[in-house]
């Protein structure tokens, strides 16, 4: 199935493009570049059809900046994103939030 519209997609890229059209050329040279990736979700299950997985995962470091403005320093940015990173792997995993960061909490205490 992939392979049909891998090549549908390489006729179309190799279409002349009109004038007007002319700002399509750098977004029709990334195609070619990527084209033996495009439909590689339709090849393989674990592969997800769009990216909302990534923009999920810096929504809550973007919306932290937006409401606060910055992170006062360095290190509460790294902190932010140390504990978003082990919170997100935790729902990813179905695990249980708040007792899994007590047993972390616990460890760092000792």
């Amino acid at each position: 199935m992939a392979e049909n519209y891998q090549k549908q997609l390489i006729e179309l890229l190799d279409l002349p493009l009109k004038e007007e059209h002319s700002l399509l050329k750098p977004f029709i040279k990334r195609l070619k570049i990527y084209q033996d990736s495009l439909f590689m979700f339709l090849e393989h299950d674990f592969v997800p059809p769009d990216n909302n997985g990534s923009e999920r995962a810096i929504r809550n470091a973007k919306v932290k900046t937006k409401v606060s403005g910055q992170f006062k320093s360095l290190e509460n940015a790294q902190i932010f994103a140390i504990l978003r990173s082990v919170v997100d792997t935790l729902i990813k995993n179905n695990e249980p939030i708040l007792p899994n960061l007590k047993i972390i909490a616990k460890f760092r205490a000792e």
